[in-house]
């Protein structure tokens, strides 16, 4: 295949015409940087200095394009320049291809123009006075670094500035894109929360509402109807209750009333009680000291979500609940009668065993839940200290908690 050009850059193309109009210019007005009668002259007059300096131009074309080319070629077109009377437009031009060629070359060719302008710079300072033996010769040396050296230094630094820029830009993006993800992160972690508040809080309620409105209609007993609508006015209340609390946390900081405590394990027997009325058979057992507040949140909605599915899919019987501190872990154990597999007597949104286990989780502890022996039993420990956060808790080795055996074939205490 090919190799396609670059195109030329127009302001290139600018350089090379300004410099060639203007050696064109010098060329006619007879100036040149030699004599005819100088010794370095080999092609007196004016007419061989316009070879070096349209190369020269051709050069500066090619100078962002192929830098190292361009000032290979304008080399050569400089040694051909200083044979001739010598055009000062050929001179200023190759400094500019120095500086190119240090500018945007890369960064090995960039070294290796700079080293080799700083050699000849040095070699043409010590040389000739010590060849001719005069110290005008030192000027040959001055006028070597200002054609080569100054330029390959100048663009070396113009370079640096530029990756320093660059470098600097692309942390700045890299930061602002972290900073994007982790906006995107914190939105996203913040709605799973809204969601799984919204759902601890309200859809209890909402299934007991659920539940004892489908008795009312399907059950032709007055005193039946009166019990259902009592449980169904409590639960909207109650439900209302929530959700003000849950649009009270929305709205902080504004003029909305401020929300409600969050729940805490000394809020169990209200809410054993609440689905008791709501026709469950509960039996709550809890032993446990101070515990932290994400710990008491967890636990309480744990307890909460697992009596509302007892409501939605249990088939009668006692339910059992058990909160019991057992080494470095508060364990919750929840206990129902396992339905026939018929249809619930409220729909679920299948969120309520995801949102369990993400809050144990959250506190680096565990869950569990499934079937055993015609009961559903809800199982979760979660650390007491900051040191087991992260990592599952490990109880010490101390009797089993006064909650009676395990289900068989059903889930065992999360290790």
């Amino acid at each position: 295949m090919a190799l396609r050009l670059a195109r030329p850059h127009r302001d290139d193309v600018r350089i090379a015409l300004a410099g060639l109009c203007g050696g064109l210019l010098l060329w006619g007005l007879g100036l040149g940087t030699r004599t005819p009668a100088d010794p370095l002259v080999l092609w007196p007059g004016h007419w061989p200095l316009l070879l070096p300096l349209a190369v020269t131009a051709g050069c500066e074309v090619l100078r962002r394009v192929r830098p190292r080319s361009a000032l290979l070629a304008g080399t050569a077109a400089l040694a051909a320049d200083t044979v001739t009377q010598g055009s000062l437009a050929t001179v200023l031009m190759f400094t500019d291809l120095v500086y190119a060629a240090v500018l945007y070359a890369s960064a090995a060719t960039a070294r290796r123009v700079l080293w080799a302008a700083g050699l000849v710079t040095v070699t043409g300072t010590l040389v000739p006075p010590a060849v001719w033996r005069v110290p005008e010769a030192v000027l040959v040396g001055v006028l070597v670094g200002i054609v080569t050296f100054g330029p390959a230094a100048t663009g070396w630094i113009v370079r640096d500035h530029r990756e320093a820029a660059a470098a600097a830009r692309q942390r700045a993006e890299q930061t602002a894109r972290l900073a994007e993800l982790d906006r995107s992160q914190a939105v996203t972690a913040e709605r799973v929360r809204m969601a799984r508040e919204l759902h601890d809080m309200v859809a209890n309620h909402l299934s007991a509402i659920a539940v004892h409105s489908t008795a009312a209609l399907s059950l032709d007993d007055p005193a039946t109807t009166r019990r259902a609508l009592t449980v169904i006015r409590e639960n909207s209340v109650e439900g209302l209750a929530e959700m003000r609390r849950l649009i009270g946390i929305l709205r902080a900081g504004s003029a909305a009333p401020a929300p409600a405590a969050t729940p805490t394990l000394d809020g169990l027997d209200a809410l054993v009680s609440g689905a008791r009325a709501a026709g469950l058979d509960v039996v709550l057992r809890a032993d446990h000291g101070a515990v932290p507040a994400p710990v008491e949140l967890a636990a309480y909605r744990i307890v909460q979500e697992s009596l509302t599915n007892a409501l939605k899919h249990g088939s009668g019987g006692r339910t059992e609940v058990t909160v019991q501190e057992y080494g470095t872990a508060l364990r919750v154990r929840v206990s129902s009668p396992y339905g026939d597999g018929g249809a619930p007597r409220a729909p679920g949104s299948g969120a309520g065993l995801i949102g369990m286990r993400e809050r144990a989780v959250l506190l680096g502890g565990t869950f569990a839940a499934g079937p055993g022996d015609d009961r559903w039993t809800v199982c979760a420990a979660l650390p007491l200290t900051e040191s087991e956060a992260g990592s599952e808790p490990k109880p010490k080795p101390e009797p089993e908690p006064e909650s009676g055996p395990e289900p068989e074939g059903g889930p065992a205490w999360p290790a």
